[in-house]
């Protein structure tokens, strides 16, 4: 069996890609994934809620998806905001591969699929999207907040979705505990068993 997961940076299995159809933009529309990416088979119920429940993007500015996996999250977002630059970002180059392929497909020329490191220090973003890796560990996990709710611009918000079976309570909290006053913490939605968590910076 192969040890390899979506959070692999290189998957080491064979890529065998497929044609899935699901519905970007309000129209159905065809897209490729692969083998040993986050839900290669659908659009995950999670990323469905987060769409739903999340406001629309900012029309212009940095946008990031955290962890985006083959890219239903970035090109729902490109697709909305065509003047805004959609950070893609993972740590998967089969998934940023799928990114970059899916991208062209649809003709959007403003998403930029990238490991973590190649995104600008001095960037700073409008908003910030993410169905997060929680199978990753919670001390990872952790990380990846600490590490990007800072570089929110000002006023500006993140917009997460996580599995109530998975933790969503418990990483509420810590982000509660964990980050600053200038920050503020709530949950916006509840659906399919899932929660919309939103993080407000002054």
């Amino acid at each position: 069996m192969s040890s390899d997961h979506y959070f692999s940076p290189a998957p080491g299995t064979e890529l065998r890609t497929r044609t899935i159809t699901v519905e970007l933009g309000g129209v159905t529309r065809e897209v490729t994934t692969a083998n040993n990416v986050f839900s290669p088979g659908h659009i995950d119920t999670g990323t469905e809620v987060l769409i739903k429940y999340a406001p629309a993007p900012p029309a212009t500015g940095d946008v990031l998806d955290l962890g985006c996996g083959w890219g239903p999250i970035s090109l729902h977002l490109a697709l909305a905001s065509p003047e805004a630059t959609i950070w893609a970002v993972d740590v998967n180059e089969r998934a940023l591969d799928l990114v970059r392929t899916n991208a062209a497909a649809l003709g959007l020329t403003n998403i930029r699929a990238v490991q973590p490191a190649d995104v600008p220090a001095d960037i700073r973003f409008r908003t910030i999207w993410s169905n997060p890796p929680i199978r990753v560990g919670k001390d990872e996990l952790h990380n990846l907040m600490t590490t990007w709710l800072p570089r929110l611009e000002s006023e500006a918000d993140a917009w997460l979705v996580v599995q109530r079976n998975l933790g969503s309570d418990s990483l509420q909290r810590w982000l509660e505990a964990e980050l600053s006053d200038e920050y503020a913490v709530s949950r916006e939605a509840i659906s399919k068993g899932f929660r919309i968590l939103l993080v407000s910076r002054e």
